[in-house]
């Protein structure tokens, strides 16, 4: 099989598995949202869900991508080290776990307080256990991307998607409220870590027959490129969540709520972007170890076209539709929210080029780079959000979003130019046939919009946005039809 075609499969099997986690994601959204909570235990719950993302940063570190470069690199080269590599990551997650586990549970009631929260307190004390199966899901699934067997990764996502579903809505239904749902997450994680862990030990450490020896300074190097990895997931998972912890503490669980929701929303949307990403970035560190930077360029290039031509049109839609979508679907409660996800409608295009960049990035060894990018931008979005969240309400959170993800999204792109020597011309010409074709779209859903009073004329005036954008894309060039047939057959 050549690379292509297995960049092709690895991706459907990482859509597809996406797409149950993202669907399983959005139908407890909606179950939850519409049904089972009020905004208050909505945003309670996320606010908590918030909180423990960023303590999970000192459980985890940069540990998982650091050896999924090295398992990338030596599996290849010198396959008798990756026992030891996994063997030294898993130890040193042993440890951090119970460390932060202990100081978590020992603190939890004064963490609340302290966050203006105490209602969160159960929260932070179940956090405990959220945090060791979120933590050992993740790995498995990077790891897996690390040994380029993306459907096992997929498939740990999906089972992790699925369980949240099933027993989130199953304890909430029981009469356990919010703290039930979040529970049912804890689940759902321990269900798939299960999986992925146990794949990974019989199905790939078993097959591999370890050295006699722990290479001299690899244990050295896999911490060593942790830490600009670690400095990246942490200005990434505040970036992320340090809005939704701050809306929580300057407003209240309904604003945090109203902002959950638009979030999600736009991460549902980034779905095939996320798995494109996380598809082809493996082999971009096999491709510079080998010296084939054009055949990485031409990959690159070919993806990031096909990111904007699918997201731009995405977001322009997403916010002359936004409205109607979120009274219809989740009811008036969450009218509040409509500025939110049109102002974050931005930040799905920012957001989908980041999907397909930063992992590709550390696999070329600019995790450094990106580290220093992304930290700066992270301390500006927090900056930015709390002069703006006070005087312009939970709008003013998403505006710090799309502000500061501009100025990295342009970083991350010069760092990939100066690897890959990009075709700045062609790449200006295709948006610019983008936005075209953009124009004339949104055109044609503003007619339809006022129209929309069901669910019926909602999915209506999306298919004609839909049609139109298919229609000018194949008319363009764009869009190959017979290379759609292949992919999807």
């Amino acid at each position: 099989m050549n690379r292509a075609d297995h960049i092709v499969d690895g991706f459907k099997a990482t859509l597809l598995a996406r797409g149950i986690y993202m669907v399983s994601s959005a139908l407890l959204m909606f179950v939850l949202a519409r049904y089972l909570l009020d905004p208050g235990g909505y945003g309670a719950l996320y606010w908590a869900i918030g909180v423990l993302t960023i303590i999970q940063l000192f459980a985890d570190l940069g540990l998982s991508k650091s050896v999924a470069r090295y398992i990338s690199e030596y599996r290849e080269t010198d396959p008798g080290q990756v026992p030891y590599l996994i063997r030294s990551v898993i130890t040193a997650k042993i440890v951090l776990l119970t460390v932060v586990g202990y100081v978590l549970l020992l603190f939890h009631e004064r963490i609340a307080i302290a966050l203006g929260d105490p209602g969160a307190a159960p929260f932070l004390a179940a956090g405990v256990l959220y945090l060791v199966v979120f933590s050992l899901s993740t790995f498995s699934q990077v790891a897996f991307q690390g040994f380029n067997h993306l459907g096992y990764s997929a498939l740990v996502q999906a089972v992790s998607g699925t369980g949240r579903f099933l027993f989130a809505v199953a304890f909430v239904l029981a009469g356990l409220g919010a703290l039930g749902a979040f529970f049912g997450y804890i689940v759902g994680y321990a269900i798939s870590a299960t999986l992925g862990i146990g794949i990974l030990y019989y199905g790939f450490l078993r097959k591999h027959e370890r050295a006699d020896e722990y290479e001299e300074g690899l244990s050295r190097r896999l911490i060593e490129y942790s830490i600009p990895l670690t400095a990246t997931r942490s200005a990434n998972v505040i970036d992320k969540q340090i809005d939704i912890v701050l809306v929580g503490f300057f407003l209240n669980p309904a604003a945090v709520a109203f902002y959950t929701l638009a979030k999600q929303i736009s991460d549902f949307v980034l779905a095939p972007a996320e798995s494109l990403g996380f598809t082809i970035s493996p082999n971009f560190g096999e491709q510079k170890a080998a010296d084939q930077l054009e055949e990485a360029r031409r990959i690159y290039e070919t993806s990031l076209t096909n990111v904007l031509l699918l997201y731009i049109p995405a977001a322009v839609g997403l916010a002359i539709v936004a409205g109607p979508f979120l009274t219809l679907v989740f009811g008036s409660d969450y009218a509040a929210a409509v500025p939110v996800l049109q102002v974050l409608a931005g930040f799905v295009v920012l957001q989908a080029i980041t999907n397909l960049t930063s992992d590709s990035l550390d696999y070329l060894g600019r995790a450094r780079a990106r580290a220093v990018a992304k930290g700066g931008t992270a301390v500006a979005n927090l900056g930015l959000n709390v002069l703006l969240i006070p005087t312009v309400g939970v709008v003013g959170a998403a505006i710090a979003t799309v502000a500061t993800h501009s100025v990295y999204v342009a970083v991350n792109l010069y760092i990939v130019h100066t690897e890959l020597e990009l075709n700045v011309v062609r790449i200006a010409r295709t948006t610019g046939l983008v936005c075209g074709i953009t124009g004339v779209m949104a055109v044609a859903v503003l007619l339809v919009t006022p129209l929309i009073s069901s669910l019926f004329m909602l999915v209506g005036a999306i298919a004609v946005g839909t049609i139109t954008w298919g229609v000018l894309a194949v008319m363009s060039g764009l869009v190959d039809p017979r290379q759609v047939r292949s992919v999807i057959g």
